[in-house]
């Protein structure tokens, strides 16, 4: 019988699931690709008229199949040489096989003919001149199911795989991947070297059962070696064997293997990290770790800029070394102006440089050092403030992070009550916890980060602020094409009443940042002199519903609401405020560019103009 039929070829007796097959499988599966790359050659083009392509049976596995075919690639890319069409359906059928290998037919019967003669049959010394017809007749056969299934030995506990149990659909990578499972469990469990010993893989076409069995050989308890720098690096390789933290004499675990990539690669010093297992062991069964990294640029800058219609143009700047003593440390300086306008009255400047230390308290354990100095025009109050400060950064971890530290922080302020000098000594400690799936474009997860900074301040006692935001989003549609977020802050100032209060630690609600749509920080409190004061406490909440309209554009419906308490949560004047609009957002790959239009909805002054009351804010990156 003419054809290619898959009862007569080899591997049925021999399942090629190519992750437990050795080399030789390997060839074999791949000969026909190889016999393809050889029979192409220049030849002069001849039109190919059709490619018939049927399939016997469900209409899904037909599909699955016409993905998969080469043939069918080749006629969508117009290609017509001789030579290259009957290469490729010599190819066709090893494709086709594997694909309904992969859907549990192990029987089928698969004839490519080409002008009428099986391309199977056709020397490779007598190809045709030109190819008018190819087709291609596919009879699936029945589908085989598991029937007599074993991987041993497994680690103790080991859940027994569903996928291969009796009577399931015999899918060829079925077999890989619970081969892959156990393999993993015994790494899991300390056992580095663990592999395939042998397998005996049969298929009963009477019975229509598919049989496996795989032994695999654990190997011995393996112990962490050295970590071994293979390429050198400009970060000292003491340095990089203290970031990564391998515990060296401790039995194997995959999952510390990735956390020491993970160290190394959160320091951002580093382009690639690549760590490989030695391939031989010591005498006590202990294992080197082979590293290999690629440095980053040292050196990296970048801005951003915004622009309200009421608070003016904000431009911001870094600069940054990522390894400014050769051990990864990293040295940023921030510079940051708002409220740019032509006449400069609400001008605010902001100066920031840190530098953070990896692993200078021991693995996930970061020191870092820093100052601050500003000058703050904000509708209440003017400020004049400098801080320094150190602590510490922890990383219990890829998601949550806390730091603690200590700071002092010096102020003169000028408001209702005159000016005034701040002297604060403070214990700032800051928790973070990012589920989210894209920092720069969430459409699902969550962000929780809470700041609490008891303090000291010379003249008026010990006091404590605090903050906390979360944010949460969740995706719906194709693609996530619709996505609903919410942000919500919180914040409050305990111990000094809110004249004594500096007035940084008090909250204003208004603006891009809380309430779109109300004039910035407009929501405060009524002072001495006609002035304004914020509140003690602060309640507000930003609602979107984001819609992508094309791959690059996107639409925004949002809802912000602000609350503030004069006395915190618990007593004195309250107010709240609310306003609402719509977006546009461009994606540039970086972060969306961001244009939104606000109206105010509840609470805050207006004008009798209604165009007057609109607020334009463009920035780059979502509202949050």
């Amino acid at each position: 019988m003419s054809g290619y039929d898959s009862k007569k070829v080899e591997r049925n007796a021999n399942l090629g699931v190519a992750k437990v097959m050795g080399p030789k499988s390997f060839l074999k599966r791949q000969m026909p690709y190889v016999l393809a790359a050889t029979l192409v050659a220049l030849s002069p083009a001849v039109a190919l008229d059709d490619i018939q392509f049927n399939v016997e049976g469900e209409e899904a596995l037909g599909d699955e199949l016409r993905g998969a075919s080469l043939l069918l690639a080749a006629e969508a890319e117009g290609r017509t040489d001789p030579r290259d069409l009957l290469a490729t359906s010599l190819a066709e059928y090893e494709r086709l096989l594997n694909t309904l290998y992969s859907e549990g037919h192990y029987g089928a019967v698969i004839n490519i003919r080409v002008d009428g003669v099986e391309a199977a049959a056709i020397p490779n010394f007598n190809i045709p001149d030109n190819v008018r017809r190819i087709t291609v007749d596919v009879r699936p056969g029945q589908q085989f199911h598991f029937g007599r299934t074993q991987i041993t030995p497994l680690v103790q506990g080991t859940r027994k795989i569903d996928e291969i149990r009796a009577g399931e659909p015999a899918y060829s990578t079925a077999v890989g991947e619970a081969v892959d499972t156990a393999i993993a469990d015994w790494r899991g469990a300390g056992r580095a070297k663990a592999e395939v010993r042998d397998q005996e893989i049969t298929a009963n076409h009477a019975t229509k059962l598919l049989n496996a069995q795989v032994w695999i050989d654990p190997g011995p308890l393996v112990k962490f070696g050295d970590l071994v720098v293979v390429r050198p690096s400009y970060v000292r390789t003491e340095r990089i064997r203290r970031i990564a933290g391998l515990p060296t004499g401790t039995v194997f675990s995959p999952d510390e293997l990735e956390r020491a990539a993970d160290r190394l690669r959160r320091t951002g010093a580093f382009a690639s990290v690549v760590l490989r297992e030695d391939e031989t062991l010591g005498a006590a069964n202990d294992m080197d770790i082979l590293l290999t990294v690629a440095d980053m640029k040292p050196r990296r800058f970048g801005f951003g800029a915004e622009i309200s219609s009421l608070q003016g143009l904000g431009l911001s700047g870094f600069w940054m070394h990522r390894n400014l003593l050769g051990g990864a440390e990293r040295f940023r300086f921030d510079a940051a102006a708002n409220g740019i306008t032509p006449s400069l009255a609400n001008l605010d400047i902001e100066l920031a440089a840190r530098l953070d230390i990896p692993a200078a308290f021991g693995t996930d354990n970061d020191a870092y050092v820093m100052g601050e100095a500003s000058m703050v025009r904000e509708p209440t109050f003017t400020a004049w403030t400098g801080e320094v400060g150190a602590g510490v950064t922890r990383y219990f971890s890829e998601d949550l992070v806390g730091e603690v530290g200590l700071g002092y922080s010096f102020s003169r302020v000028t408001d209702s009550q005159g000016t005034r000098n701040f002297n604060l000594f403070k214990v700032p400690a800051m928790i973070e916890w990012d589920r989210r799936n894209d920092p720069l474009r969430a459409s699902r997860g969550f962000y929780v980060r809470a700041d609490v900074e008891p303090f000291y301040e010379l003249t008026n006692g010990f006091g404590v602020w605090g903050t906390v935001d979360g944010r949460v989003y969740q995706g719906f549609g194709e693609d996530d094409r619709f996505v609903l977020a919410a942000h919500v802050q919180a914040g409050t100032v305990i111990g000094p009443t809110p004249a004594q209060t500096q007035p940084e630690f008090l909250f204003h609600s208004g603006g891009g940042g809380t309430v779109r749509g109300q004039a910035y920080d407009s929501l405060s409190f009524p002072a001495a002199g006609g002035a304004r004061i914020g509140g003690q406490a602060f309640v507000g909440g930003q609602f979107e519903l984001r819609v992508k309209a094309t791959e690059k554009i996107g639409v925004v419906g949002f809802f912000d609401v602000g609350y503030l308490g004069a006395n915190g949560f618990f007593g004195g004047p309250t107010a709240w405020h609310s306003g609402a609009g719509v977006g546009l957002r461009y994606d540039t790959g970086l972060g969306p560019i961001r244009l939104d239009v606000g109206y105010p909805v509840t609470g805050g002054a207006r004008s009798p103009n209604p165009l007057r009351n609109v607020q334009l804010y463009v920035g780059i990156g979502h509202a949050f």
